[in-house]
C-alpha cells in the first residue's frame, strides 16, 4: 500500500497578532503623551506669549499665584517665606532644578517679584514663568 507525499509546508510565524499588540501600545503611549503636557488643574489664567517653549522636566517644581492670592507649591497651599525650605525639602541631591511659576494674569507684578526674590535665595536653580501659546483670536 503506498500513501501519497503529504507536503510539508515549512513553519511560519503570523505575525498578525504581534501588529495588532504593537499599534495597542502605540495608541497608548500617544494618548499618555497628550496628558503629560496637560497644566497641573489648578485655576489659572495664564498671560499668552508667542516665544513661550516647552521646559517639562523630572526635575521641575511648579509654582502657582492664583487670582485669589494663594501661592502653591504643586497643588499644596504654602506661604512666601516658608516657600524655600519647601522646596529645599523635594530637591534631590544638589542638581540643577528648573522652578516653573504660573502666575495668573491678574495677579499683580509685585507679588510675582516677590516669588521671585524668594526663590533666588535658593542655589543652584533656573526660574521659568508659565504661559499660555498665543492664539490669532487671542485679545491683548
Amino acid at each position: 500500500m503506498h500513501l501519497p507525499d503529504e507536503s510539508e509546508s515549512s513553519p511560519q510565524i503570523n505575525i498578525v497578532p504581534m501588529i495588532d499588540v504593537i499599534f495597542v501600545v502605540l495608541t497608548f503611549f500617544i494618548l499618555s503623551s497628550l496628558f503629560l503636557t496637560r497644566a497641573e488643574g489648578l485655576p489659572v489664567t495664564l498671560p499668552r506669549a508667542a516665544t513661550g517653549e516647552s521646559q517639562l522636566d523630572q526635575h521641575t517644581l511648579t509654582v502657582t499665584l492664583t487670582a485669589t492670592g494663594t501661592l502653591q507649591l504643586g497643588n499644596a497651599e504654602t506661604t512666601l517665606e516658608s516657600l524655600p525650605t519647601q522646596i529645599e525639602a523635594r530637591r534631590v541631591g544638589t542638581q540643577s532644578l528648573l522652578i516653573v511659576i504660573q502666575a495668573d494674569e491678574a495677579v499683580p507684578h509685585g507679588q510675582v517679584v516677590a516669588v521671585m526674590d524668594q526663590l533666588r535665595t535658593l542655589g543652584n536653580i533656573q526660574l521659568g514663568i508659565a504661559t499660555a501659546p498665543l492664539t490669532t483670536s487671542a485679545q491683548p
